[in-house]
């Protein structure tokens, strides 16, 4: 996200035990959900996660996600030494329980890419956040 200096190594990420969506432990890294399309496909979301924070590792990267703008800019670069532009379209904050019936994850339709972290308010009793913060970019024209 050039404009607000964010750069982090993507780590392709499946799921954990219990059905969700593994995130790297380091919180400096992001995960690419590997069930999802790549980021460029030509169809569906491509799906990157990441933390907000952590109690072993201070602020994630994807702590700037409350930051972005619609319009912002999202690069991402791919393992063969390409990389593809995205335009964020929208950002929107969901209960983790309404995460799944959201779109987010879809397989076909335009392409797009997904970034997904957690919000607050904080559950210590849970060991985490209640909401998801998802930003919504699309390709950008060239």
């Amino acid at each position: 996200m050039p404009r607000l200096g964010v750069r982090a190594p993507v780590d392709p990420v499946g799921v954990t035990g219990d059905g969700q969506v593994r995130v790297p432990e380091d919180p400096r890294r992001v995960g690419w959900y590997r069930f999802s399309p790549p980021p460029g496909a030509s169809a569906g979301s491509a799906v990157i996660v990441g933390h907000v924070d952590s109690d072993r590792g201070g602020l994630g990267v994807l702590v700037a996600l409350a930051d972005v703008r619609r319009g912002d800019r999202v690069l991402v670069e791919r393992s063969d030494g390409g990389s593809v532009a995205f335009r964020v379209v929208s950002r929107r904050t969901l209960p983790k329980e309404d995460l799944a019936e959201s779109g987010a994850f879809r397989r076909d339709g335009s392409a797009a890419l997904t970034l997904i972290t957690c919000t607050g308010p904080f559950l210590p009793d849970d060991g985490g956040y209640r909401n998801n913060l998802v930003v919504t970019a699309v390709p950008a024209s060239k």
